[in-house]
């Protein structure tokens, strides 16, 4: 691995159009494609790969995610290209330590996590921005389709992209004020389609113009998130039971399971109706998972714990709409803070909310800020039928 070996050259011009820009280039075409945007732009760019695997494999070949030594190869070769400076640096122990552990931790606990958020808050623009900011750089680049507005009076929102289509707002609802200050994001406010962004790329002349998206967890290189729980808690059986406590089956872990699924759950007894069962909740302290109807997943309001705000903190119950899921629907909720948690009443019922998932409302197009989901209260069975299964 090679680091960077100084800051820039702080007598370089700041004509307020020419910023100093750290770019971090997975290796993909959406964040080459932004690299030589900023590039483009006028700014001065250096670009950086994030080693975020103590052992990456060394092709894609049973990789799903970005932390390949290849990956690494393509985010140089399309460097070279743009004509900027290119550094790897490791943040494999980082990672380790505030997304890996996290991420199996919260299964242990019997809540469902999402990887992709800690990494921005912890990674991205955590770790990777404090150590851009000690060299000299003014911002961080990166290919997520978000957009940052700046107001009047100087201070930054965070909006959804233009294209709706591919916004990656909901993973950048953790940035906070500061983070939002130096994050550039080139790709947020154009409607383009994705093969438009590989047209691009291609005219532009990168090698990663046709390469495929990377896709679920990036530490799980073959996509078995039971697999590798398996490994790192070991096995466990517990009991499968229902609302009443009747054991239907077995399983070997509960962290294997997360609330609403459906699959996988290996019941010798069918339902009475002859209807699916699902998850209902995850007990770690005694290994055990309770199954039911669909309609017993449906959420009337939740809490969530450790609020992040993208610009000042709200003030008072207010009427938001709320995201669950990176590619859920925006639902219309009432939110206020009281003290440290975020309470939140939906208008009408959602389904398969899990603790441990981020909520993130916004307001218009903009994200006012996320908290993580510690409890649910489910609706009432009259209100069931208007629940809202894609929220």
């Amino acid at each position: 691995m090679t680091d960077f070996p100084g800051a820039p050259d702080p007598s370089a011009p700041r004509d307020g159009r020419r910023l100093r820009v750290l770019a971090a280039m997975s290796g993909g075409v959406d964040s080459a494609v932004a690299a030589a945007r900023a590039a483009e732009a006028g700014h001065e760019v250096t670009g950086v790969h994030l080693a975020l695997s103590a052992n990456p494999q060394s092709f894609r070949t049973g990789a799903r995610g970005c932390c390949t030594i290849e990956d690494s190869r393509d985010a140089r070769r399309a460097a070279d290209v743009i004509g900027i400076p290119f550094y790897v640096w490791d943040l494999a122990e980082r990672f380790r330590e505030d997304v890996v552990e996290d991420f199996v931790a919260e299964y242990a606990a019997g809540r469902t996590p999402n990887p992709c958020l800690r990494c921005n808050e912890k990674i991205k623009f955590a770790a990777l921005l404090d150590k851009a900011l000690a060299l000299g750089f003014d911002a961080v680049c990166t290919g997520h389709y978000a957009t940052v507005v700046t107001r009047d009076d100087g201070s930054r929102e965070l909006h959804r992209a233009s294209d709706l289509a591919k916004d990656q707002s909901y993973v950048l609802g953790v940035l906070d004020d500061r983070q939002l200050a130096h994050a550039m994001f080139p790709l947020g406010d154009t409607l383009t389609t994705k093969d438009e962004i590989r047209a691009e790329a291609e005219r532009r002349g990168l090698a990663v113009a046709k390469k495929p998206d990377s896709h679920d967890i990036c530490f799980i290189a073959d996509g078995d998130t039971q697999g590798f729980l398996a490994k790192r808690l070991g096995t466990a059986e517990g009991d499968i039971v229902d609302e009443d406590g009747t054991k239907l089956g077995t399983h070997e872990g509960a962290y294997g399971f997360t609330i609403g699924q459906r699959k996988g759950l290996r019941l010798g007894v069918p339902a009475a109706d002859g209807k699916p069962r699902y998850v209902l909740d995850i007990s770690p302290v005694n290994n055990t998972v309770t199954v039911g109807p669909a309609g017993a997943l449906d959420i009337a309001a939740l809490s969530a714990i450790k609020p992040r705000w993208c610009g000042t903190p709200p003030t008072g119950p207010g009427t938001y709409t709320a995201q669950l899921r990176a590619h859920g629907s925006e639902t219309p909720v009432a939110a206020e803070l009281v003290g440290d948690v975020l309470e939140v009443r939906f208008d009408a019922p959602v389904r398969g909310v899990a603790p441990g998932q981020a909520i993130v409302l916004y307001d218009g197009t903009r994200v006012v800020g996320s908290a993580t989901i510690a409890h649910t209260e489910r609706a009432t069975p009259a209100a069931t039928a208007t629940a809202d299964p894609a929220a």
